[in-house]
Formats: C-alpha cells, structure tokens, sequence
C-alpha cells in the first residue's frame, strides 16, 4: 500500500516512549508498504535525524512549528477567544494543510494515490482529518486523562487550565475518534477511556506498545550497585511529578534502610523542580541526556514511581529487555501484561515502594531473577516484529471498506457515505 504517515516529531533518534512506538513501526512499515513521512520539525532536530529515515521511506517532508513564548500565549488566547483545546491552536500550522494538500493532489496526478492516512498521536488528527483519503488514528493516550490528572496540582492556575482542557479535550477526542475510519489505541484502558467520551460507540483496536528485544540484550551490571535508577523523560509533567514524589517521600526511606544507596535521574530537558532535587539530597544526580546503557550497568533496579495518566511505558518494557530489574506503581504497569513479584514489583505507598527498592538493593539475585522472567515476557508479547502485524490487518479492512463505500457511491451518483454508514450498505 501507499501509506501517508504524520508524525508530531521526526521518530529518530528514538530516545523517547512516542518516537520508540513510532520508530519501529514505521520500521515495520517499510518493510510491506510505501510509506511517505511527514513530520513537524522542532528546534534542535538535525539534518543527520532525517537521514537516518531516508532508506525506510520513499519521501520525508517537514514542517517548521512555533515553540517560543510569544506563540505559546498567542495559542492560549486563541483557544480562549474559540473555546477550543489549548493544544490545538498551539499546533495548528496551515504550512502543514497546506503540504498535505499538495502531498495528495501531486500522488493522484501521478497515478500512485495514497491508500490511506496515519496520523500518529492526537496532534496530527486535525491534518489527517482534513483529507480525502481513509483516516487512522493511532492514539498513544487517552489524552484528556492526563490533563484529568494535571488537574491536581496545587498551583490554582494550572488547576483550572488543565480542568479546562481536560473538558475540551473530552469532547475533541471523543469526536475525532468517531470521525476516522480507523483508531488503534496501546493499551485495553485507553481503548475504554476514549470509547467513554465517543459520542456514538465503535470498536477500537488495541496494539501494545513493542520494543526492538534483539537490539536490547542484557547489561552486565555491578552486583554491588546500591543505585536506584530513573529512565523516565524527566520534563514530561506526569514523570516529573512522579519523580519528585519519589525524591521526597520514598527516597529518604530508602536512605534509611540503605544508607549507600543513589539515585540516578536521567533524561534529557528535566522539569525544574526535578533540577532542583540534588539541592535536596547530593545523593541525587541528574544526569540530562546520556547514553541508558552507562547508567544501568552501575544500577541495582529502574523504578516507575508514576501516579498520573500519561507516562509511556515503553521505559519499562526497555528495562526489562536490558535485564534491570523494575519498581512501579500499578498506574505505571497500566496496559501491561507484566504480574507482580513475577515481572516486576509493584508497589503504591511511600513505605511500600521504599521496601521494593530496597529489598532489590539488598537482594541481587531476586532482580536478576525477576528481571529474567520479565525479559522472557517481553520477548514474547511486545517485540515489534511480533505487535505491528495487527496493524496490516487494520489496514487492508480501512481499505476494503473504502472500496465498498466507493462502489456504493457510484450507485447513488457519488454520493459517499459517512464510516457508521458502511455496516448497512456493505
């Protein structure tokens, strides 16, 4: 098939959850179709992170999007002023329609059209929707429950921006997931969260998150390591919520019971208030961007200590397939077939989480073998060659219901009927 793909950031390297997922399917793509790339470009992408996309597809294009302060409050009065979600009007290029658009009209003319549209997480929905062609899409999260979770915080402001957004949300997503011909979601608790704000029921598809197992083999780690370790991108606010959580209320438990113990924090543009965590504690170090491979081989466990919608898994799932064994709440594990004490430890509480750690600290070869069984799982269930073969099924039916709806269109002089229409005219 001829596959239109539309990406929020361009999916290399894949040094985070959304570019990981999208990474090795896009991988998984180019190996059975014709896949045309479209990206927005950030500030700091570089001409060598295109390149390495290059032999996967058969065109990369890029849009430059607006970042900067002045934008951002432009965006917020714009989604005041039209009642429309915040992340909306932040995102909203007409460069970007504008070469989607061209990027269509140039396939038909040379007889190669599209087969179909995937746009890759909710920002690229108001693209994808605007075209002619069958429409997938590929939710990473049920995103009004992060904003639901955002809604918390102590700040009165960004309580009330993120219960807001969170209502705009409700309505922008439910809609746009009944609109596309097609929505894939990564986890059955998304799937549910976002059939719950549709406004007329369909069935979504799930496929999991996957990782590349071959290409993460085992690290040889410092048995002695008493070191805690944290993967998670530290400037996404649900991980940096849960990160702070951990620095002031487990990790001085765990000091106490492991008095030797570190806390490694890495990833690269930490929120503030993760930054600042060392002044706290010199045990604590944030490291910004390195290489994870380092920073595991001198650690004893990876912990997850997320509390909010919204953190990607796939840190786990990375973890796991690296041989390091993992501490996580239940809301960390969500949308994982991982059981506890077999896979991993999960653990909710203060006292609690600070007790898995530092039975992991204390005993090495319980996290070899736990870390054993969860490698084995990963292996078997989220390896991308093994997940991204649903995806080809989802596919060929867009398709054939295209087709369908086109013949049914001819028969009524053109007339197309809309995606909740085919069940009764096919």
């Amino acid at each position: 098939m001829n596959i239109l793909l539309l990406t929020y950031a361009v999916p290399y390297p894949p040094e985070s959850g959304p570019k990981v997922k999208t990474y090795h399917l896009l991988r998984h793509l180019a190996g059975r179709h014709r896949v045309t790339l479209v990206s927005f470009a950030h500030h700091g992408e570089r001409a060598d992170q295109i390149a390495a996309l290059r032999p996967l597809c058969v065109g990369i294009h890029t849009v430059p999007l607006a970042n900067d302060s002045m934008h951002r409050y432009r965006s917020m009065a714009m989604s005041l002023l039209r009642g429309r979600p915040f992340i909306v009007e932040r995102d909203t290029s007409p460069a970007m329609h504008a070469l989607l658009a061209r990027l269509v009209a140039e396939a038909e003319e040379v007889g190669q059209p599209f087969d179909l549209v995937h746009a890759d997480q909710l920002y690229m929905a108001p693209y994808a929707e605007a075209l002619p062609i069958p429409r997938l899409l590929d939710q990473h999260n049920a995103v009004y429950r992060i904003y639901e979770s955002l809604a918390g915080q102590r700040h009165w402001a960004r309580s009330w921006m993120a219960r807001r957004e969170a209502a705009l949300l409700r309505r922008h997503e439910g809609r746009l997931c009944a609109t596309f011909e097609a929505v894939t979601t990564v986890s059955d608790e998304d799937r549910q969260a976002l059939q719950a704000v549709m406004p007329r029921p369909r069935e979504l598809t799930t496929i999991p998150i996957a990782v590349d197992v071959a290409e993460l083999q085992p690290i040889t780690r410092d048995p002695q390591s008493q070191a805690v370790l944290s993967l998670a991108a530290p400037g996404w606010p649900p991980n940096a919520e849960g990160l702070t959580w951990f620095a002031r209320e487990v990790y001085p438990l765990v000091r106490r019971a492991v008095p030797e113990s570190q806390l490694f924090i890495c990833g690269a543009q930490p929120d503030h208030a993760v930054r600042a965590l060392p002044e706290r504690d010199p045990s604590i170090e944030v490291t910004g961007f390195v290489d994870p491979a380092t920073y595991i081989a001198r650690s004893a466990c990876l912990i997850v200590p997320l509390r909010q919608s919204g953190g990607m898994r796939v840190m786990i799932l990375e973890a796991l397939a690296r041989g390091i064994p993992v501490v996580s709440t239940s809301l960390g594990i969500a949308g994982l077939d991982l059981r506890p004490c077999e896979h991993l430890l999960v653990a909710d509480t203060p006292s609690d989480f600070a007790d898995a750690v530092a039975l992991l600290l204390r005993e090495p070869e319980l996290g070899r073998r736990i870390a054993a069984a969860g490698r084995q799982l990963v292996l078997d269930r989220y390896d991308w060659r093994v997940v991204y073969r649903v995806i080809d099924s989802v596919y060929e039916r867009m398709v054939a219901a295209n087709t369908c709806a086109g013949t049914v269109a001819d028969s009524r002089g053109g007339l197309m009927p809309r995606p909740n229409e085919l069940e009764h005219v096919c």
